[in-house]
């Protein structure tokens, strides 16, 4: 995976929180996961990438953080079912965002929830997994990139000209 791919998730990722928290995300460096990656923090979500990409992007955030951000967007009384959706939602605009750069081809479906459950995230043959740590308010969470290029979405090649 380039490294414009983790530049684009961490915008995306900084353009979130700035956008509903008012900013105040820190990101760690990313680094290279492990063939398999235990990484849930409580709440969890994934997104299935298709089209010029290919993988899954996941988004995994712990209940502290979850019930203190869950005020900031005006939900007075945060609960179990707001914080799964809530990780749905953020794994979705993340990725959302990550499209506007992508381009069209860029496939997203929506998001699976994986609520109290541990992530442990296997990533298809041969495609590394890439991991961002995310602190916002000294609440952990992590974003999660595993993708490949599609062959066949290379650039088209030159036409010759007439």
């Amino acid at each position: 995976m380039e490294e414009y791919i983790l530049k684009v998730f961490s915008k995306s990722t900084l353009r979130y929180f700035d956008a509903v928290a008012g900013g105040g995300a820190a990101l760690g460096t990313p680094y290279l996961g492990g063939e398999t990656e235990s990484a849930g923090l409580g709440f969890s979500a994934v997104i299935g990438i298709s089209g010029t990409y290919r993988g899954n992007i996941y988004y995994t955030a712990s209940r502290e953080k979850l019930f203190t951000l869950l005020p900031v967007l005006g939900e007075s009384k945060p609960d179990e079912m707001l914080c799964a959706e809530l990780v749905g939602e953020i794994t979705n605009t993340i990725s959302g965002n990550a499209r506007e750069q992508l381009g069209g081809g860029f496939m997203i479906s929506p998001p699976f929830m994986l609520q109290a459950r541990p992530l442990s995230v296997h990533p298809v043959r041969n495609v590394p997994l890439y991991v961002i740590p995310i602190t916002w308010r000294q609440h952990a969470s992590r974003l999660l990139i595993a993708l490949s290029k599609e062959p066949d979405a290379a650039e088209e090649p030159a036409r010759p000209s007439a």
